[in-house]
């Protein structure tokens, strides 16, 4: 009897406070559905999809990481298709390769490629269009995920001269965020405009650059395990990617292309290559996160969908 009225004096306590507070307490599975509505996301993907790649070096090791990804999730039939590998590639290079050796022309007239990526450098470039329209032809169902590229030299080259000298460590999470603004809007309103155009969702982005930017802020903070410094994620000045970069860029394109968190997923071949030791499987599982959450905050990814007003 006294415990029953110590527990009701308990829960009228808190009731009074919550009162006092303006707090209005809700029943916790309702809000959990209002969270969930919140933030929908589209069904996963559970069938492997046949791919096609175009791209340059900030994007062509992608393929190799992406199969050993999709083994590790046990998607059944995942197959890269073919891969068109030009350095410093614009999309429309791409398209312009003579008639009788052009793979990726080849492989979307068959109608038998499912998700064709492509990794546009700077706009304008009609390459991501001519390929969207002769995908379609033979495919209604084809989707073109495109990704965009980390600034190179961390400059927006189109209205910034080339540094001398480049110090990735010099710069903020802050400053690289400005100086992608003006490009992310760019290849945002391109997307748009021809899905627009085409009178149906057909074009994806896959926001690797944010990751990369987020991964940088980390590493900025003291929070990435094994990772020193900014300069830890790059080859060279001009920005090609280590294997935690290759990584971070690869389970962004998986999340888009399956529509499904790469968490929890087995460290992959490219990552054992970074020989982290202790720090290999907190960093794994930092890069995973980080890829999500930029997959699933950004509004041209297929992977959230936004709620009705």
């Amino acid at each position: 009897m006294l415990s029953s009225i110590s527990t009701r004096f308990r829960w009228s306590s808190l009731l009074l406070a919550a009162g006092m507070l303006g707090i209005a307490f809700q029943p916790l599975p309702l809000v959990v559905a209002q969270d969930k509505k919140a933030e929908k996301l589209a069904e996963p993907i559970t069938k492997g999809q046949r791919v096609f790649t175009c791209g340059h070096s900030f994007h062509v090791w992608v393929p190799g990481i992406l199969t050993d990804l999709a083994k590790k999730a046990d998607i059944p039939n995942h197959t890269q298709v073919g891969l068109s590998s030009i350095g410093g590639s614009r999309v429309i290079q791409h398209w312009d390769v003579a008639e009788e050796k052009n793979k990726a022309k080849e492989a979307l007239k068959t109608g038998k490629v499912d998700v064709l990526t492509l990794s546009p450098i700077f706009l304008p470039d009609d390459g991501i269009e001519k390929f969207t329209n002769l995908a379609l032809e033979n495919n209604k169902d084809i989707r073109i995920c495109v990704q965009p590229i980390w600034l190179r030299w961390d400059i927006y080259e189109p209205t910034t001269k080339r540094p001398e000298k480049v110090d990735h460590n010099a710069i903020t999470a802050d400053e690289l965020r400005t100086r992608h603004a003006v490009y992310f809007k760019t290849i945002d309103e391109h997307i748009t405009g021809l899905n627009k155009k085409l009178g149906k969702t057909v074009l994806f982005e896959v926001p690797a650059p944010q990751a990369v930017i987020a991964l940088r802020e980390k590493i900025i903070d003291g929070k990435a395990p094994g990772l020193k410094s900014q300069e830890d994620l790059f080859t060279d000045a001009l920005g090609h990617g280590t294997a935690p970069l290759q990584v971070l860029v690869a389970y962004c394109n998986y999340a888009v292309i399956y529509r499904r968190s790469p968490v929890g997923l087995p460290v992959p071949a490219a990552l054992k290559q970074a020989k982290l030791g202790d720090n290999e499987e907190k960093l794994n599982r930092l890069l995973q996160d980080l890829a999500w959450e930029a997959v699933t905050q950004h509004p041209l990814s297929g992977v959230r969908i936004e709620p009705e007003k």
